[in-house]
């Protein structure tokens, strides 16, 4: 089988296996999520009427991006998506990833579009950022702890007994 033909198989598997848990109806619709190698666009779906109810994207000249392929760009459209769900009266949404994983621009999209307003369930709260590690930690001082990477010394020997080796010729 030809590589893009096995490849389009395999994301349509993908897809269908995401979507099989998943529907939209008029109070939670589905926040569909698609995106291409310039663009990126949102829809919600309301599966039970089979109706789109609202829709964002990053191509068009009203979308005021200059680039449409960014994570920028999906922070905008998850904006501007929850604002129409807003404007329709949705306050939660189903997220459909898609035959594409959860990260970069899918994932930058799904939280932009929570903190505008629109809850998407199937997703873990945004995390909020933590302090620099150094803040954290107490400093040490020169002389406490060992230092990373410093473990036992090479010429130091263990307390247990080393079995000899006989010499060459010799038996065990």
């Amino acid at each position: 089988m030809q590589v893009q033909k096995l490849k389009s198989k395999q994301a349509e598997r993908r897809r269908f296996r995401v979507r099989k848990g998943i529907y939209g109806t008029p109070e939670q619709p589905r926040l569909s999520v698609f995106r291409s190698n310039l663009h990126i666009y949102a829809q919600l779906i309301d599966d039970l009427n089979g109706v789109t109810v609202a829709a964002a994207t990053s191509s068009g000249k009203t979308s005021g991006l200059k680039h449409g392929a960014n994570i920028n760009a999906a922070v905008e459209v998850g904006k501007k998506i929850a604002e129409a769900a807003k404007a329709k009266g949705i306050s939660k949404a189903t997220f459909d990833r898609g035959q594409f994983r959860f990260h970069g621009r899918i994932a930058a999209l799904a939280r932009a579009a929570t903190q505008a307003g629109l809850v998407c369930t199937g997703l873990e709260a945004p995390k909020p950022k933590e302090a620099p590690a150094a803040e954290a930690a107490p400093a040490k001082g020169k002389g406490e702890g060992k230092p990373k990477g410093e473990g036992k010394p090479k010429g130091e020997k263990s307390d247990a007994p080393k079995k000899e080796k006989p010499e060459k010729g010799e038996k065990k």
